[in-house]
C-alpha cells in the first residue's frame, strides 16, 4: 500500500457516531465524532432516527478528511462497525425509513417475548440461533415495526400494508450496518456477526431461517445478503455521484462487539475480551465450534474472513454499565465520568450500599426484562462517594457474573482478560474488576 493512501473506519454506535482513517502502519491519521438524538417515546423505549445517524456518518467523514486536508480518492477501502440488534426498516425505491429505528435497549417487545416463553419455544429458538429469546434481539423489533410502522409515510402511491410491499420486496430489513451500506453503496446486505443477532439466522446452517421468520412473521423477501465479516468481493462502492465524489470500496462489517474481539487479536480458542460501553460484552473465542451454553450465555458468530470457516464466540451481554456512569450524571452526583474514580477512592467501601442498574432489564446471565434498578442499603449517613462507589461495583460484579459462567461453560480458566472501551481509563475499576475475577487485566 502506497504511504498516500489510507483506510477508513466508520464506527456508528449507541450514543454517537467515528470515522477514523488509518495509514499503512495502522497509525489514527484522524478522526471525526458526533453525537446524535436518543429517542425515548415511552418508558422502555429507546429510539434512533435513521436519516440523522446517516447525516452524522456523511458529517463525520466529511470532517475527518477535511482535518488532516485528505481527498476521499485516498480511501483504499472503508469498513463498519456498528452497535447491534438495532432494527429499522425502509423503503426500498425512495431509501426513507418507515419508523425511527427501535434501539437495541428497547423494551417494547417484552409481552411477545413473555409468549414465547409460555409457548415452549425458547429453546427451539436458542437451538437454532444461540441466543435467548429477548426483546434484545432484532426479530421482535422488526416484528412491531411490520404491525405499527405507518404505510403512508413511505411516500407511495400505492397505500398497501407494510408487510404486503415487505412481501414484494419493496420495504427492506436492516440493521445499522445494513443500512449504512445501503447509503453508501446502494447494496443490501449484512455480515455474519450482525446477522446472527436478528433471531432469525440459523448459525450452525449460515442462513435466514425460514421457520423464524415465519414464526415472527417477517417476510424473507426483505432480508439482506449476509456475506462474511471481511469480504474480498467488497460490499460494493460508494456513488461517484455521492458526498464523497469517488467509488470507494466498501470491504468488510462488523458488530461493534465482535470487532472488539477481532482488534483484540482474540483468534485462538479461549481467547477472551470485555468491552466497557454503554453495556458491557464479554466474548470468548470457541473457535470452529458453536458451543452451547448451560450457564444463560449467548452463542454468536465471531467473526469470518472470505474462504474461512466461521470462528464462533461465546458472549455475555450486560445492559448497562457505562450507561449508570452516564445515569450519575445526569443526576448530577457527578459532573464528568472520571470524576467517578476520584470519588470511589474516597471512601473505604460503600458503606453497606448496593446498586443494581437494571435499568432496560437484566441480559446475561439473568435474563429478566422486567428487572429495574434499585438502590439499596442506604442510610442518612449514605454519601455521594459510598453511591459512586457500588456503581462501579456493580460494573464489576456484574462481569464477575458473566466471567463465571464463561469459564462454566468453556472449561477454560481465565488468566488474563483484555478490555477497552471508556472504562478502561478508569484505574480503579480495572483494579477492582481484576481482584473480582481474579485476573490479569490486559489495557490496550
Amino acid at each position: 500500500m502506497a504511504t498516500d493512501t489510507y483506510v477508513g473506519a466508520i464506527d456508528q454506535g449507541t450514543t454517537g457516531t467515528r470515522f477514523m482513517v488509518f495509514d499503512h502502519s495502522g497509525r489514527v491519521v484522524t478522526s471525526a465524532y458526533e453525537k446524535h438524538e436518543q429517542i425515548y417515546p415511552e418508558p422502555g423505549w429507546v429510539e434512533h432516527d435513521p436519516a440523522e445517524i446517516w447525516e452524522k456518518t456523511q458529517s463525520v467523514i466529511t470532517s475527518a478528511l477535511q482535518k488532516a486536508d485528505l481527498t476521499a480518492d485516498q480511501l483504499e477501502a472503508i469498513g463498519i462497525t456498528n452497535q447491534r440488534e438495532t432494527t429499522l426498516l425502509w423503503d426500498a425505491d425512495s431509501g426513507t425509513p418507515v419508523h425511527n429505528a427501535i434501539v437495541w435497549q428497547d423494551r417494547r417487545t417484552t409481552d411477545r417475548v413473555e409468549q414465547l416463553q409460555q409457548e415452549d419455544k425458547v429453546e427451539w429458538i436458542r437451538g437454532k440461533t444461540g441466543l435467548e429469546a429477548d426483546a434484545y434481539f432484532s426479530a421482535t423489533k422488526a416484528e412491531w415495526l411490520l404491525d405499527n410502522a405507518d404505510p403512508m409515510k413511505m411516500q407511495r402511491a400505492r397505500p398497501a400494508d407494510v408487510r404486503e410491499r415487505a412481501e414484494d420486496g419493496e420495504v427492506l430489513f436492516g440493521t445499522i450496518d445494513t443500512w449504512l451500506i445501503y447509503n453508501l453503496t446502494g447494496n443490501h446486505i449484512t455480515d455474519v456477526t450482525n446477522a446472527s443477532r436478528t433471531m432469525l439466522f440459523d448459525i450452525h446452517e449460515m442462513a435466514w431461517d425460514e421457520e423464524l421468520c415465519e414464526e415472527f412473521d417477517v417476510p424473507m423477501a426483505m432480508l439482506p445478503e449476509v456475506r462474511p465479516s471481511s469480504d474480498e468481493d467488497l460490499y460494493g462502492t460508494t456513488d461517484p455521484e455521492g458526498f464523497l465524489g469517488t467509488e470507494v470500496p466498501v470491504a468488510g462489517a462488523f458488530g461493534d462487539q465482535q470487532a472488539a474481539l477481532f482488534g483484540q487479536t482474540c483468534f485462538d480458542e479461549g481467547d477472551a475480551k470485555n468491552t466497557y460501553g454503554t453495556g458491557s460484552f464479554m466474548l470468548m473465542n470457541t473457535g470452529e465450534e458453536a458451543v452451547e451454553s448451560e450457564h444463560g450465555l449467548l452463542t454468536t458468530v465471531g467473526f469470518q474472513r472470505t474462504g474461512e470457516p466461521v470462528q464462533y464466540a461465546l458472549e455475555g451481554a450486560i445492559f448497562v454499565t457505562g450507561a449508570a456512569i452516564e445515569w450519575l450524571e445526569d443526576m448530577e452526583i457527578i459532573s464528568n465520568a472520571s470524576e467517578s474514580e476520584t470519588l470511589a477512592r474516597s471512601v473505604d467501601s460503600t458503606d453497606g450500599v448496593y446498586f443494581v442498574p437494571a435499568f432496560t432489564g437484566l441480559g446475561a446471565p439473568h435474563w429478566d426484562g422486567r428487572a429495574r434498578g434499585t438502590i439499596v442499603g442506604m442510610t442518612r449517613g449514605t454519601r455521594r462517594e459510598h453511591v459512586v462507589r457500588a456503581t462501579l461495583e456493580s460494573i464489576a460484579f456484574q462481569t464477575k457474573d458473566v466471567a463465571d459462567a464463561m469459564e462454566a461453560d468453556s472449561g477454560i480458566d481465565m488468566t488474563d482478560l483484555r478490555v477497552d472501551g471508556g472504562a478502561v481509563k478508569n484505574n480503579f475499576l480495572c483494579q477492582l474488576q481484576a481482584n473480582i475475577i481474579d485476573s490479569t487485566i490486559v489495557r490496550p
